[in-house]
């Protein structure tokens, strides 16, 4: 059938609206960080069902495997509008902040670390919105020129971060010690409480804050607990304790959350009005 150009005008004018009405209506999608770990005998990417569920909760998570030659970060940007920074019982390598080496023991994920550092750099610069979490938070502190001790447990002044032995993960991921949220920062504008119980689980902790990192809440020991970067084109958010499990019921994690999600969501529209554009 040939148009006249009347109807290839109309017919184009409503394409352009429905690629419209999608760029607006889209799911953000959520790049979620796997980690390498051995199952049995195979090698697997791992990323824990309370980070994806919490994903979720801003868009369409997306796992993204820790792989021996990484994806250019460039590439995973072009089609992600946020990155949920997991988790790990893995540690950040010492070499990355100039470290001493670990004790005999001490577990790894250099495949881990090969795809994160370089990708919150990048995702930094970019403006895409980031949120890290546990493993996550200490991997913005390193890729940002931090440093990070490796025992806190072990040092003078300091509280026993790490979880309670209990087989119940009710009782692990229970409020373990109070922050204080630092005033006139990222926390602070959510309108969160000036203190308020979090489940901190470390063993590792900022030694050196990056000079760029802003302190949100500190633990009673005067450890930072979270930070953001004022003056970053994106949302950056970090935070030591675990906003994922059972964030729906806890006011504090879901403002985190619902954070987040804004953030996510003003990006895909803005990379959406850019494709389409």
């Amino acid at each position: 059938m040939d148009l006249s150009l009347p109807d290839r005008q109309i017919c184009a004018a409503r394409l352009f609206d429905f690629t419209q009405d999608l760029s607006m209506s889209r799911l953000p999608l959520i790049g979620v960080t796997a980690c390498r770990q051995q199952l049995g005998k195979y090698s697997s990417h791992t990323a824990g069902d309370k980070y994806v569920e919490a994903a979720g909760f801003a868009g369409i998570p997306v796992i993204l495997p820790a792989l021996e030659v990484p994806t250019e970060p460039a590439q995973l940007l072009a089609s992600l509008d946020g990155l949920l920074f997991t988790g790990s019982p893995s540690n950040v390598e010492p070499h990355h902040y100039q470290g001493a080496p670990s004790l005999e023991g001490t577990a790894h994920d250099v495949f881990r670390d090969r795809m994160t550092l370089p990708l919150l750099r990048a995702a930094i610069v970019q403006g895409v919105p980031v949120l890290c979490i546990c493993r996550g938070f200490q991997e913005l502190n390193v890729a940002l020129g931090g440093s990070l001790h490796q025992r806190v447990q072990d040092l003078p002044g300091y509280l026993d971060h790490r979880e309670p032995q209990s087989e119940l993960l009710s009782v692990q991921y229970a409020p373990q010690h109070a922050v204080r949220v630092q005033v006139g920062g990222l926390l602070d504008s959510l309108g969160l409480a000036p203190g308020f119980e979090v489940n901190s689980l470390h063993s590792q902790g900022i030694d050196r804050l990056a000079a760029d990192l802003r302190a949100e809440a500190l633990a009673p020991d005067g450890l930072v607990e979270a930070v953001s970067l004022p003056g970053a084109p994106g949302f950056v958010l970090g935070v030591q304790w675990h906003p994922e499990w059972a964030f729906r019921d806890n006011p504090v994690s879901l403002s985190l959350f619902s954070a987040f999600r804004q953030a996510c969501q003003t990006y895909a529209r803005r990379r959406g009005d850019a494709i389409s554009g």
